[in-house]
């Protein structure tokens, strides 16, 4: 049995949003070194701040001023950070009922270790030195024994108010394709496309994950497809990806191969976009040393008649 492959990956993408109100100025009130909550009706109030009380569903909007110490109701130590966490050394997570509220806020304490860290502990916040109106402008908390903050409870007014964020999500993983993927790999890096059948339902999926979708039983029996193949349905792209050297726009389809019971996805080239239609039948393109086609183009053939691809729609 071949050795199943493996390898790093990465899925990365900036995550926008706007703020409302609320939001907006509690992540001002901490680029001005000031900790916001929200007072709800029956007077408790809640940090971070919440736009609708998260008992009675009202809105809410009267925000207070509360302190920059607190005390921590539980905590995690975390023996080895990752990349992005707020400290590079191990540190302790928290929640922090800080002064003046009445729940609590998650974030890092700065600990010389774990016997440092108890539930009941006091401590305060430590303010990164450069702030825009994030949540790291809080850089952590650390250990404080001295006496309580002297704060005036006031509503956050600041000029240039935070307005959006952007927050940069990303998981880095491992990803084996098992058994069935791994010898389709194998087979595109021979220029060859490789399925495997049901033996129950005898359609050839493409590419093969080890076990029919439909029937639910397991497939080993391979099948080549191909080359050719039919555009099943497609989209014009018109908004260029910053890693993707092709300019837009550009067309993607779904692509029936021939002999093959499931489309697969490619780009479509050798063609101007807008002449790109159901039913247009496509060969790969190879680049020397790809392990899979760049692109397909037109064969020249006549269009696939409907009712050959209709069940792959």
């Amino acid at each position: 049995m071949p050795e199943v492959l493996k390898a790093p990956l990465v899925v990365e993408f900036p995550f926008t949003r706007s703020l409302g109100p609320v939001q907006s100025a509690f992540l001002t009130g901490l680029r001005e070194r000031v900790v916001l909550g929200v007072r709800t009706g029956d007077g408790r109030t809640l940090v971070p701040p919440v736009e609708y009380d998260p008992v009675t569903a009202e809105e809410i909007r009267d925000l207070v001023e509360v302190a920059p110490t607190g005390t921590v109701t539980t905590w995690a130590w975390n023996h080895e950070p990752r990349r992005g966490q707020p400290l590079t050394s191990p540190f302790a997570w928290v929640l922090v009922r800080l002064d003046g509220a009445h729940t609590s806020l998650l974030h890092a304490l700065d600990a010389p270790g774990p016997d440092a860290v108890h539930t009941g502990m006091r401590v305060r916040i430590r303010w990164a030195e450069e702030r825009t109106g994030a949540i790291t402008d809080i850089a952590c908390f650390e250990p404080y024994d001295g006496e309580d903050t002297e704060f005036t409870v006031r509503a956050g007014e600041f000029g240039e108010p935070v307005t959006g964020i952007v927050a940069h999500a990303r998981l880095d993983y491992t990803y084996s394709p098992g058994r069935a993927q791994t010898a389709y790999i194998n087979a595109l890096s021979g220029r060859r496309t490789v399925g495997e059948r049901c033996p129950s339902c005898r359609k050839v999926y493409v590419p093969p994950r080890g076990a029919c979708p439909t029937c639910g039983v397991a497939t080993s029996e391979q099948v080549e497809v191909g080359p050719g193949g039919t555009v099943t349905t497609f989209c014009i792209v018109n908004i260029k990806a910053k890693n993707l050297d092709i300019e837009v726009p550009y067309v993607y389809a779904h692509i029936a191969l021939d002999g093959a019971g499931l489309a697969l996805h490619g780009r479509i080239g050798g063609i101007p976009y807008d002449q790109v239609r159901i039913g247009l039948r496509v060969e790969p393109v190879w680049t020397d040393g790809a392990r899979y086609p760049d692109h397909y183009r037109p064969t020249g053939e006549p269009d696939a008649e409907y009712d050959t691809f209709k069940e792959l729609l």
